[in-house]
């Protein structure tokens, strides 16, 4: 007998899997929804005094405060997420998303209290900040935590799937928004994406709720001595290179995803003038297709390896940068569409597929929260936050696109070089599948 009770039976990796796709899927879809948002309709009814230049970019930088809170949430959540456990902090993460989004979209506009409007938007998207920091570790560590040894790749694929899914869940939501005559859609038609948040975050509810603890946490909390007091000091003391590469390793697909999803509906729509039903749905294409690839290379890299397949989709992004902007700027929603889909649904996907195994597998499970959670939000925060405020600016430097293909360019040759620097060896299935505590020590010693 050792004293301790047995950790509660584990919940099949498919049902974890599943729960984490469609629970992240809400959270980003709350999120995202900001973003087209803050391209469309933020700047005239947020911004209304400002010029149509100086409304977006007032408009993309409430957008890019909601980061600022993310590094804080993915502290907090992290160090109750390895102290008290996985689940909980997903369920918290997500009530609170709920709230701040719906709220949104019960939000009076500048027109109605002023100054107070922008303010109160402010705060909300602080709060969605600072939830989605929080809900991106515990999600992938439910993920990769329950999967059986050797199939990691391809089940931690599934929270990452809610990324582009919940880009598509939005941009469809503002798709048919946008179906609405231009009054009806400026005056209560955008709003609606945001109140179906409510609905959304109760089936997320329901579905978090019915699955077990991560056995691996489980297995932490029945082995005090394993248990740290601050989870977030001791992974920086551990592993502040694991951190730092993390960051470095996700600023090009951080900065892309948002480019894609936030800036160039705006661009497309204002300065190409396209249609936003056209903007929108190329999009949503390329949504669908990253949705449908991210687990394809989450099980690449079972065999191939995490590391072979992230340096893989960087490289792909660096490389498509020209060609996707060369068929942007041609103005034809046909060339737009496939451009996204080149970036977003494609060059992106084998990054995106083994991002959570990848990042989450660099640290070991005491500390495991804490350490993702934290390079992941430093990356938002430094690449992702500004990334459509930073490419508004460079656009008005000459109204032209080079300066913003430079800026994708250096982010991607950052993400490329962080990359060949994490642990592990390129060309070979990983050895994190085992022992984790034996094996991180193993890989930090190479």
């Amino acid at each position: 007998m050792t004293g301790t009770t047995a950790p509660p039976a584990k919940t099949s990796p498919t049902k974890v899997a599943m729960a984490s796709f469609i629970g992240t899927t809400v959270e980003y879809y709350d999120f995202f929804i900001y973003g087209t948002a803050a391209a469309l309709v933020f700047p005239a009814l947020f911004f209304p005094s400002a010029s149509p230049l100086v409304g977006a970019l007032l408009s993309f930088a409430t957008f890019g405060v909601g980061f600022f809170a993310r590094p804080v949430g993915g502290i907090v959540f992290g160090h109750y997420g390895d102290r008290v456990g996985r689940k909980k902090m997903l369920v918290i993460s997500l009530v609170l998303m709920g709230a701040a989004t719906a709220l949104m979209g019960l939000m009076p506009t500048y027109a109605t209290i002023g100054i107070a409007a922008p303010i109160l938007l402010t705060v909300l998207r602080l709060i969605q900040g600072f939830a989605v920091g929080g809900e991106w570790g515990g999600a992938t560590l439910m993920a990769v935590e329950h999967a059986p040894p050797g199939r990691r790749g391809f089940f931690g694929a599934f929270p990452q799937m809610g990324a582009p899914a919940g880009v598509g869940l939005a941009t469809i939501a503002f798709f048919l928004a946008s179906q609405l005559p231009a009054d009806a859609f400026e005056s209560w038609g955008w709003r609606v994406p945001f109140l179906a948040s409510a609905v959304l975050v109760i089936i997320g509810l329901f579905i978090r709720a019915s699955v077990s603890e991560s056995p691996e946490f489980e297995a932490v909390r029945h082995n005090q001595e394993k248990l740290v007091k601050m989870p977030i000091a001791e992974a920086f003391s551990r592993n502040p290179r694991e951190i730092f590469l993390v960051a470095g390793t996700y600023l090009s697909q951080g900065v892309f995803a948002y480019i894609c999803m936030s800036y160039l509906v705006g661009y497309g729509s204002n300065f190409l003038e396209m249609g936003r039903p056209q903007v929108l749905m190329g999009v949503f294409i390329a949504a669908v297709i990253a949705t449908v690839l991210y687990p394809v290379f989450g099980s690449l890299s079972d065999r191939w390896g995490r590391k072979t397949i992230y340096l893989l989709g960087a490289v792909a992004m660096l490389i498509s940068i020209v060609p996707a902007f060369a068929l942007i700027n041609t103005a034809n929603p046909v060339y737009f569409a496939i451009a996204l889909i080149l970036v977003f649904g494609l060059a992106m996907a084998p990054a995106g597929g083994v991002t959570g195994s990848l990042f989450s597998l660099a640290f070991t499970p005491e500390v495991r929260y804490s350490g993702a959670s934290v390079g992941y939000t430093i990356s938002q925060l430094a690449g992702a936050a500004f990334a459509p405020t930073i490419a508004t600016a460079l656009f008005a430097v000459n109204n032209s696109t080079d300066l913003v293909v430079l800026y994708l360019v250096i982010v991607a040759v950052i993400s490329v070089v962080s990359v060949m620097l994490m642990p592990g060896k390129l060309g070979r299935p990983d050895a994190r599948d085992g022992d984790q505590s034996q094996e991180h020590h193993e890989l930090a010693s190479q």
